[in-house]
């Protein structure tokens, strides 16, 4: 429909409006002051606890910290950077509170994704909440993954700007886009979203190429298009420069990195294992959960759950009667609400059985230039999502194609589909709806072979129930007796009747909306405005079950979970939300934990045991801590922990708590903390007179459980160089002391006799620590696999540890300066097309 360019700024203005209006309505306790408790922004604020003091303290960055792992770089929980001027633009576009911030960013996104396409208002506001509504962005905003969502959010621009360059030709106007998009998809912090969405960029770029090809020409416009590709690209990694060099550079000695170990039995010697690449694979069938919410379930822990087991519970007592026989039912269990392939899930990635037979539809309906590049993306990224279900193309993938194996949970591909699926449907409703380059009898044509397709898969799945969907693991199968597999596929099987049975009838009624339409029977608008209440409603519905009012809490305690003292009013609040009863459950350890800080203002690091040492920041709200969670684990920590701390070695684990300068460990459980002191710490800093020279990082991880270390260092021959020609001698009387701590800067007093090798308990990093003696900056080396050493001579010396990397001043000039560059460059490109079009903006 063709409207005056000044109503469509109109309508589009109100309907960024109805956009503020929406997200508030779904997150409606943000109106009385409420923030979401997210599980993974909990664990962020222990976390980067250290990081955000220091940051208001000092009025300026650490991009060190010890609150976690030991010590490691902040790139990654939450660090700031100088010159950052897009990540200032992002902030502007975040203008309502979170996660009302990300739901209209979604909206808006794809409505302006929408009208480049199809320049329609109707049909785009119409696909802006078919992507917004999709049920796996409100299951990652439960969890906190909050810079996902936020790289997500910028998805649909992205692809906006490439459809401008590549198919309106509006080269000005799909630069600016797609630079920023890209800038801003980048400053968002999630590689891996980034990394999806371009392949599905590059599928498209592809078939342009093809298509170009096949018709011989325009090559010009071809040729021009990629090059303002290549160049948005550029300028949004260069705007990025800062994050993207620091990464790059860390992401080397994590476990995303080059492995260390030599007997590692991966192909490849960087990335991720391939296990832990492809551990969330998703199912075959678990696939149509995209049309059929409960098709395995939803997520492993949902109320229904409670009820199911409350049910078991009254089966196994009236059955069971060995205690041989109740030990096998309990190695049965897993989730009651969940029975697919993945170790476990918060829900399905459920797109909407309307969006989902609407993009079947335009894969009927839609133009092919469309329908090509979104059915072979499509079809990648399910491929890939099944991961290790269809291993001959994730093998491929991960030995081949770069920086695939720095990755882990394929299934989270998906999101690409979630964002192609409101597209193709749109695209088929604007052929079907608002063209007439098809006779009505073939768009009703068109429209029943969707139909019956859409019927056909619900009414198969419907009819094969249990021979299909089975409704019972392999593990359940092997371990539960027939009456308890009997309850279970029942409960399970009446789960997803209901929501295949109400798939279908949606299906069906949006089927008949369309039919009527093209019989002139029902307006056009009364139709979209049918269908689109169809799927929000469908949509909201299932959303809530796994973001709603019990997610929200007072901003006191969203901002601080990490409680000391209980009351009433908290405990009664908590009652509606199971994560929240944890956290409060946690008072306890969490009071033991500040008790050792009143006692003890020194510099050193706790274990704590009783949350599981590797999956909680607890530890590090209050201490430096030996755990910590975080995904960005440095390689040579993480071997130490898989070796040893997995395993529960039990004669090593304490030698290494001694050299990290663990000086106080908490065991027992959450609600009853036991305090222990570990009088064998070496304290920040000790010095050795003997090394003992491994071969290998192999030999050099055995030698922790081995080696007396407050006497002598394990050092590999490759850092042995630094030692050559100098003598080390032993003096009893030689101190190292600490006389200053800030995460970024640690001082020490050294007094010897003799040339000794300090030992600091502070995690060795390659990239960005500079020592000086004296004042005299002077290398270092790494010893005990992990740790810093150097190489004091005679004397009384002064010790500094700086953290100062390079890369930080060199990014912050790039980015700067590339930002900078990119406005003159728009300024002059808009100049000289203003004048060459005799100042009309409109062809722009």
């Amino acid at each position: 429909m063709k409207i005056k360019a000044n109503n469509k700024w109109i309508i589009s203005a109100g309907i960024l409006l109805f956009f503020i209006g929406l997200s508030y309505l779904y997150f409606t306790p943000l109106f009385s002051g409420k923030e979401l408790v997210q599980p993974d922004i909990v664990h962020y604020r222990g976390g980067a606890k250290e990081l955000l003091d220091f940051r208001a303290e000092n009025q300026t960055e650490t991009y060190w910290s010890n609150s976690m792992f030991s010590g490691m770089p902040t790139y990654q929980i939450g660090a700031q950077f100088p010159g950052d001027l897009i990540k200032q633009v992002d902030y502007v576009l975040n203008f309502l509170p979170r996660p009302a911030n990300y739901l209209f960013l979604l909206l808006a996104g794809f409505y302006l994704l929408g009208m480049v396409t199809l320049r329609n208002w109707k049909l785009s506001l119409l696909g802006a909440t078919f992507f917004a509504f999709s049920t796996y962005f409100f299951i990652i905003i439960a969890a906190g993954h909050n810079s996902k969502v936020h790289t997500i959010a910028y998805f649909a621009p992205l692809l906006a700007g490439v459809i401008l360059i590549f198919v309106r030709q509006k080269y000005w106007w799909g630069f600016l886009t797609l630079t920023l998009s890209t800038a801003l998809q980048l400053s968002s912090n999630h590689p891996q979203m980034t990394y999806y969405l371009f392949l599905a960029v590059g599928i498209f770029v592809l078939t342009e190429l093809y298509r170009t090809f096949k018709t011989k020409g325009p090559w010009r416009h071809i040729l021009i298009s990629l090059a303002l590709l290549l160049g948005a690209i550029g300028f949004g990694l260069g705007m990025n420069a800062q994050r993207i060099l620091t990464n790059a550079q860390y992401v080397q000695e994590t476990t995303r990195g080059k492995h260390v170990l030599e007997n590692s039995s991966e192909k490849a010697k960087s990335g991720l294992s391939r296990e832990s690449i492809t551990m969330w694979s998703y199912g075959k069938l678990e696939t149509l959960n995209i049309f059929i919410p409960r098709l395995m379930g939803g997520g492993s822990s949902e109320p229904e759950g409670e009820v199911m087991m409350s049910e078991i519970q009254d089966l196994v007592q009236s059955n069971v009667s060995s205690q041989e026989e109740m030990d096998q039912i309990s190695r049965g269990f897993g989730s009651l609400t969940y029975w697919g392939d993945q170790p476990g899930t918060s829900g399905p990635a459920y797109q909407g059985a309307v969006v989902v037979f609407l993009a079947i539809l335009g894969f009927f309906a839609a133009t092919f230039r469309h329908r090509i590049w979104i059915l072979t993306a499509t079809i990648l990224t399910i491929l890939l999502a099944w991961g290790h279900n269809f291993s001959v193309l994730t093998d491929f993938f991960i030995d081949y194609l770069p920086f695939y194996n720095k990755f882990r949970a394929p299934s989270s591909i998906l999101v690409v589909v979630e964002l192609l699926f409101p597209l193709i449907a749109i695209l088929g409703l604007y052929r079907l709806l608002f063209l007439k380059d098809m006779v009505v009898a073939e768009k009703k044509k068109r429209l029943l072979f969707a139909t019956s397709f859409a019927v056909s898969l619900v009414l198969i799945l419907l009819l094969g129930g249990k021979s299909l969907l089975g409704f019972a693991t392999e593990t359940e199968k092997q371990y539960l007796p027939d009456y308890l597999l009997d309850y279970l596929t029942t409960e399970r099987s009446q789960m997803f009747q209901a929501d295949a049975i109400k798939t279908l009838l949606m299906v069906l009624v949006t089927a008949a909306i369309l039919y009527f339409n093209l019989k002139r029977k029902v307006p056009l608008n009364i139709a979209l405005i049918l269908i689109g209440a169809i799927s929000l409603l469908d949509l909201w519905s299932v959303n809530k079950r796994y973001l709603n009012e019990s997610n929200f809490s007072d901003s006191a305690f969203s901002q601080n979970p990490f409680l000391t003292e209980s009351s009433p009013y908290l405990t009664e609040k908590s009652q509606e939300n199971p994560y929240i009863q944890g956290l409060i459950s946690q008072i306890p350890v969490n009071k033991a934990l500040e008790e050792i800080n009143e006692k003890d203002s020194s510099q050193y690091r706790v274990y704590n045991q009783t949350l599981g040492t590797f999956s909680e920041t607890n530890t590090s709200y209050f201490h430096s801590s030996v755990g910590g969670y975080s995904a960005a684990k440095l390689r040579r920590y993480d071997d130490v922990i898989n070796r040893y701390f997995n395993t529960m070695d039990t004669v090593a684990v304490p030698k290494i708590l001694n050299i990290l300068n663990a000086k106080y460990f908490v065991f027992g459980s959450a609600t009853e903390p036991q305090l222990m002191q570990n009088a064998g710490a070496n304290g920040n800093a000790w010095f050795v007179s003997k090394v003992h020279t491994v071969r290998s990082a192999e030999q050099e991880l055995e030698s922790l459980g081995t080696i007396d270390s407050k006497t002598e260092a394990a050092v590999h021959q490759d850092q042995m160089a630094y030692l050559q020609g100098k003598t080390l001698t032993l003096d009893s009387t030689a101190t190292l002391n600490l006389e200053t701590y800030l995460p970024n800067h640690i001082v020490f007093s050294a007094r010897t006799k003799t040339p000794q090798l300090a030992v600091f308990s502070e995690i060795y990093y390659p990239h960005g620590w500079q020592f000086t003696l004296n004042g005299r900056k002077v290398p270092h080396l790494r010893v005990n696999y992990m740790l810093r050493g150097l190489y004091i001579p005679a004397g009384t010396h002064r010790v500094e540890m700086v953290f100062e990397p390079t890369v930080l001043e060199t990014g912050k000039w790039i980015s700067m300066l590339t930002f900078f560059g990119f406005l003159l460059v728009m300024i002059a490109a808009w100049i000289l097309q203003r004048r060459k079009l005799g100042f009309n903006s409109t062809k722009l």
